[in-house]
């Protein structure tokens, strides 16, 4: 079976990755590719939870945060239905909207980023993006893009955040360099 690729999109709010995602997934379906689009967090049960303290309906701890998403990235890994590992082998080329990089930032931005590393090891060990495509704004443009429209923002947007988050990003593309293909 030939191999299909594994596209990780990642940036902080408002960079424009779903766009991208969309764009690049329309472009590949046209070329005769095999395309599954996807998200995180997801719509699964835990991702639903994750949403859920991102609108402010439920409080948590940063740390059951990180938490959550560590479980909700496995499922969307693992999963019989429609899990990235079972997508791959049907031959799809998978493109998603975050994965393990955005935990690295978003939670290494408000906890030990090597704990957050070490947490997000198993799905790393177990699927790494054949590229981890990171769209680079300031966090005044994003700020200004997510408020297009909206009444609300959600957790970690704010632009205090965002500066943190972006800045943890360039780090963690730093730290893992040699190992990622970014």
């Amino acid at each position: 079976m030939e191999k299909r690729l594994f596209l990780a999109f990642e940036g902080i709010d408002g960079c424009g990755k779903s766009t991208q995602v969309k764009m690049l997934a329309e472009r590949l379906t046209a070329a005769g590719f095999r395309v599954w689009s996807t998200f995180e967090p997801t719509d699964s049960p835990i991702g639903s939870m994750i949403r859920d303290i991102f609108s402010h309906k439920m409080e948590a701890d940063h740390r059951t945060i990180a938490g959550l998403f560590v479980a909700d990235r496995l499922d969307h890994l693992l999963n019989k239905t429609n899990g990235i590992l079972k997508k791959l082998d049907e031959g799809y080329t998978v493109i998603t909207d975050r994965y393990y990089f955005s935990s690295y930032a978003y939670h290494g931005a408000h906890m030990p980023l090597d704990w957050v590393i070490e947490a997000n090891s198993l799905a790393a060990d177990l699927l790494r993006p054949d590229l981890n495509i990171y769209l680079d704004i300031t966090p005044e443009i994003g700020m200004q893009r997510l408020s297009l429209g909206r009444t609300s923002m959600e957790l970690f947007e704010t632009l205090e955040n965002q500066r943190l988050v972006k800045d943890k990003y360039t780090e963690v593309i730093r730290k893992l360099e040699t190992v990622e293909k970014i």
